[in-house]
C-alpha cells in the first residue's frame, strides 16, 4: 500500500488513502528513506544541516557518559518513537528511555523521559506546535528540548508536578539542566566545535516554508 505524501514534498500526491499504523510499519521497512506517521497521512523526511547533526552529536555524548551505568539509554534520530495516544511514529533527534519494557522492543520505543529536537527552518513550527502537542500526549515524558543551533538558543519544556509544562529558556553561555536525567551540560559541551552564526531576532523561517515537511 503507497501512503498519502504531501505534495509540497515530492511535487505530487502518490495515492491519498490513510494508513493504519500497522500498515505504516510494514511498508517502512521496506523505504529507503525515513517517514513519520501523523494519523494516518505519512510524510518523508529530509536532511539537515551539519551542525545539526554536530550539535545533536554533542548532546547523545554528554547524556550517554552521564548516564551509563543506570538502565537509561539515549537513541538518535534512526530509532522510531510509538504517541499511542496521537497516533503517531516520530523519529525525534535524541530521546532517552528508562523503561524496561523499551530497552526489551529493538525497533520503537514508547517511554521516553526526555526528547530533544534540533530545529530547522522547515521544522521549528511544527516542532514547537503540533509536534509538542503530539508527544504531550506521552504519559512518560518528563521534558521537551527544543535547540536552535543557528542562534545558540535553548527551549526547555519542563513538566511540573500539577501536570502544567513550563518554559526554562537558556541562550549563550548558560548552562543547560536536564532535571529529567539529573545532567547539567555546559555550554562549551553543548556548543562545541559550532561556528557563530547567529541570525536576525524574529526570523524563524524562510519565505519558502512549509509546515508539512518534517
Amino acid at each position: 500500500m503507497n501512503p498519502h505524501v504531501s505534495e509540497s514534498l515530492v511535487g505530487y500526491a502518490l495515492h491519498k488513502h490513510r494508513m493504519t499504523g500497522d500498515e505504516f510499519l510494514a511498508w517502512d521497512e521496506t523505504q529507503s528513506v525515513k517517514h513519520e506517521f501523523v494519523r494516518g497521512e505519512v510524510f518523508m523526511m529530509t536532511g539537515g544541516e551539519d551542525r545539526n547533526y554536530s550539535l545533536a552529536l554533542n548532546l547523545a555524548i554528554a547524556l550517554r557518559q552521564h548516564l551509563r551505568g543506570t538502565p537509561c539509554r539515549v537513541y538518535g534520530s534512526d530509532v522510531k518513537l510509538r504517541v499511542d495516544a496521537a497516533d503517531c511514529y516520530f523519529y525525534p533527534d535524541l530521546m532517552v528511555t528508562c523503561s524496561a519494557a523499551d530497552a526489551a522492543q529493538r525497533l520503537v520505543k514508547r517511554e521516553p523521559v526526555l526528547v530533544v529536537e534540533v530545529l530547522s527552518p522547515s521544522t521549528a513550527a511544527f516542532d514547537r506546535g503540533d509536534k509538542f502537542a503530539d508527544y504531550r500526549q506521552l504519559p512518560s515524558l518528563q521534558e521537551y528540548l527544543l535547540v536552535d543551533a543557528k542562534r545558540r538558543r535553548c527551549d526547555l519544556h519542563r513538566k511540573g508536578s500539577d501536570g502544567l509544562w513550563v518554559l526554562h529558556p537558556t541562550q549563550g553561555d548558560e548552562a543547560l539542566q536536564l532535571a529529567s536525567v539529573g545532567l547539567t551540560v555546559t555550554a562549551d559541551a553543548l556548543w562545541a566545535d559550532l561556528e557563530p552564526d547567529a541570525a536576525p531576532d524574529g526570523v524563524e523561517n524562510g519565505p519558502g516554508f512549509d509546515p508539512t515537511t518534517r
